[in-house]
């Protein structure tokens, strides 16, 4: 027996923990740079914000139809924790090794050797449910099914229809009960099922959840894909995805964000360069990688046709494989000066890790990659052996411990260490304090 337990709106649900005086009102949340809706209350979906709103436009919709609209930037770290929160209660019910965190706000957790433990499925997804509540403030539903896909399918009934009150065990229904009820789940709602695919099995004649578990498992996968055979055979009951108590390594680390406003030089364009190649760095020395080639791309407006456009991009291999952010900073700007050209709006700017490995298949430092136009101080600095490798990794150590206890981006090094705010910074006019991580903003009570 396998649960799914998923966060409802999630965003919107960890700014509410700490305003419950918006319990019951519409809230949304917002993209980068205060963009469009991505996360969204039931009560803002009574109101027909649909997901992917431009902000500008409902905002401006709210005021001319008097919404009780509250609307948020996003805030990262907010979440973050709130996941890691979320997540450490999920893990009281399980052993490490039984539980799979699917997203930052969904948890797999397997109970097939505990269900002597747990014979009545639906008492224990209430009684996860309210522990979530209670030590996080944070809603969920359950679903349990016995798969992955059965799981994902009957948190997705709980969420949907209000009768289940949060939790759904598809495992407790008899085979009738379960036909009847796939029978109301369109096909397109099923995990793995996208858009364009449900349109083409719609006109085969399979509409519903129920038709797609009924169907040729073999055949499909002769139709469309392997993937596709193996949703069917879960559906009918048979395991075939894999279980990760670890999410897999990247295989490319891409760090980009809009800015809030237009750059036009190399000098301007620095800065964020610099923190997109501290943050991918930082995200390959999390998951233990190297990376063997580090690329720069630039884009200007689509939006505007009436401004010049230009996208560039450039990337380069390097000597060694390195996860340094001094390097990779290095290199980046390099790349950055080859490609900005006069007279363009850069309106984004990304760097892309490439060619990413284990750091233990990797003969020599994680750090020793010379940067360029030193090649003098990199051969100087490979001369010094060990020595000098431990002190670049002990660096690049506190750099990340640092980060990971006040928030990402609190150290840096060059211009990604700058904190000033700066004219490429992302737009965040509504952004909530960070209660849980930020002892200046933590909640107080009078």
């Amino acid at each position: 027996m396998l649960a799914l337990v998923d966060a409802n709106s999630f965003y919107c649900s960890a700014e509410r923990v700490f305003r419950p005086d918006l319990n019951g009102r519409a809230v949304v949340v917002l993209s980068n740079n205060d963009g469009c809706v991505v996360s969204r209350t039931s009560e803002a979906k009574v109101l027909g914000v649909p997901m992917g709103a431009p902000w500008f436009q409902l905002r401006d919709q709210a005021r001319r139809s008097h919404w009780d609209l509250t609307a948020f930037s996003s805030n990262y770290t907010l979440y973050g924790d709130m996941s890691r929160r979320f997540m450490n209660v999920l893990a009281q019910f399980v052993p490490p090794e039984d539980q799979s965190v699917y997203s930052i706000d969904e948890s797999f957790l397997d109970f097939s050797k505990h269900t002597h433990l747990h014979p009545n499925a639906t008492a224990l997804g209430h009684t996860i449910r309210e522990r979530v509540r209670v030590w996080t403030g944070l809603p969920v539903c359950v679903g349990f099914g016995g798969t992955q896909t059965l799981a994902k399918m009957a948190n997705h009934v709980a969420k949907k229809q209000p009768r289940w009150m949060g939790v759904c065990d598809l495992t407790s229904l008899s085979e009738p009960a379960l036909h009847a009820l796939l029978s109301e789940v369109p096909v397109g709602d099923v995990w793995g099922i996208g858009r364009r695919l449900s349109a083409q099995l719609i006109d085969g004649g399979i509409a519903t959840a129920a038709d797609l578990r009924a169907a040729d498992a073999r055949r499909l996968r002769e139709r469309f894909s392997v993937v596709v055979e193996r949703t069917v055979r879960e559906l009918q009951g048979t395991r075939c995805l894999g279980w990760e108590t670890e999410p897999p390594a990247k295989k490319q680390i891409i760090s980009s964000r809009s800015f809030g406003a237009p750059l036009y030089t190399a000098d301007d364009l620095m800065a964020p360069v610099h923190a997109h190649a501290a943050r991918a760095a930082e995200k390959a020395r999390a998951q233990g990688s190297v990376a063997g080639r580090v690329g720069v791309w630039l884009t200007t407006n689509p939006f505007r046709p009436q401004d010049p456009q230009h996208t560039p991009s450039r990337s380069v291999a390097l000597p060694a494989p390195s996860a340094d952010t001094a390097v990779l900073a290095a290199w980046s700007t390099a790349l950055l000066r080859s490609i900005v050209r006069p007279g363009y709006r850069y309106v984004k700017a990304g760097v892309v890790l490439d060619d990413l490995r284990p750091h233990t298949e990797h003969q020599g430092s994680l750090f020793d990659a010379p940067r360029p136009g030193r090649a003098a101080q990199a051969d100087r600095a490979a001369s010094r052996g060990e020595e000098w490798d431990a002190k670049r990794a002990q660096l690049m150590h506190v750099l990340d411990a640092a980060n990971t206890k006040w928030g990402s981006g609190h150290l840096g090094v060059g211009w990604s260490g700058i904190r000033a705010k700066q004219d490429w910074s992302m737009k965040r006019d509504m952004l909530s304090p960070c209660y849980t991580t930020d002892w200046d903003e933590v909640r107080t009570v009078s």
